[in-house]
């Protein structure tokens, strides 16, 4: 197979790309990539962005958030994971078949080595330990199968990124998760380094070199890095395209306990009520009208709430313990 090379490691423009090769590629026979991202989590198509990730993790640790166009669940990316994507030109999404695109990219661990099973309908595993899993979407003839590759994933950022929000768990979901999850790199053979492994794949997908490289045209680059800008980068792709949902929390400070509930559409809040034993000075409800309309993220609410903080409508309740009510999760529910 020849290979595409992606432009960087920023996952706004590997996710693009993603797409707009799914899209606009049309290649006469297979291609692939193999790509990484810096500190990520990808989102799938359907799924509800606020629900998956921790936001004050992310914020804090700059890791970028974004939605891909196939299904599945949140995964996350560092320089430790490598990522995989096949193009296939494919008569009808009825012929898909997980296995028959998991297969090359198992064969081709084989090949550097390290005996890998497939598991179930779209996994790798070695000696019972995920290091792969996989997503497909198919459009106008051809299937995008691809796929993460666990070389030594930092599972601790793993875990704090998706939506294991309290400390008390942490350690606990770290240790559930190596127990289910392996580094590909404890079992690749010895002194073997992630670009070394990155090289023999390449050698092993394009035939021992003789494919080549797929090389896109200035005008495509272009496309794809402007379809990054307006859609791929955009709150309103990542967070806004989640299902409608209503979020639940408590709270207890030195200044009162307090619930939060929220509806939220298409991303932005549509009603919101406190209720608690807080000591208002003066009728919360003369400020909901600055929070209906907004979009649910950090920097619009806590700008509200700055905005209103004179009022005291919380009593002694500060700005930013209000604004960590809003984002420490109790729960997130999917409407419908």
């Amino acid at each position: 197979m020849q290979y595409i090379k992606y432009f960087n490691q920023d996952a706004y423009t590997n996710i693009a790309m993603d797409a707009w090769l799914l899209k606009n590629l049309k290649p006469e026979k297979p291609v692939f990539s193999l790509w990484q991202n810096k500190r990520a989590v990808i989102i799938g198509e359907n799924q509800n962005t606020f629900a998956e990730v921790n936001s004050d993790y992310i914020d804090s640790h700059d890791v970028q958030v974004v939605r891909r166009v196939s299904g599945g669940g949140a995964v996350y990316h560092d320089l430790g994971n490598i990522c995989f994507t096949f193009f296939v030109p494919v008569a009808s999404s009825a012929t898909v078949d997980f296995h028959q695109f998991v297969q090359p990219m198992a064969d081709a661990l084989k090949s550097v080595g390290i005996n890998v099973e497939i598991s179930g309908r779209n996994d790798l595993e070695i000696a019972g330990k995920k290091v792969s899993g996989n997503a497909q979407r198919y459009a106008g003839g051809y299937l995008m199968h691809h796929g993460t590759l666990l070389w030594d994933i930092d599972v601790d950022a793993m875990v704090r990124s998706l939506n294991v929000a309290d400390e008390k768990f942490i350690s606990k979901a770290a240790k559930s998760v190596r127990a289910r999850v392996g580094n590909i790199k404890d079992y690749a053979p010895e002194n073997l380094t992630i670009d070394e492994f990155i090289n023999k794949l390449m050698y092993y997908l394009t035939d021992e070199g003789r494919d080549g490289e797929f090389e896109l045209t200035p005008e495509q680059k272009a496309d794809i890095l402007k379809l990054r800008d307006e859609k791929f980068s955009q709150w309103a792709w990542n967070y806004g395209k989640s299902p409608n949902f209503m979020y639940n929390n408590h709270a207890k400070y030195n200044g009162g306990s307090i619930n939060v509930q929220i509806d939220v559409d298409n991303g932005f809040i549509t009603d919101i009520n406190f209720t608690g034993d807080f000591l208002g000075v003066r009728d919360w409800r003369e400020m909901k009208a600055d929070l209906i309309g907004i979009p649910f993220k950090r920097e619009a609410i806590a700008r509200v709430l700055e905005d209103n903080k004179d009022g005291q409508y919380f009593g002694s309740i500060t700005t930013s313990e209000l604004l960590e009510t809003f984002f420490q999760k109790d729960e997130v529910k999917t409407n419908g």
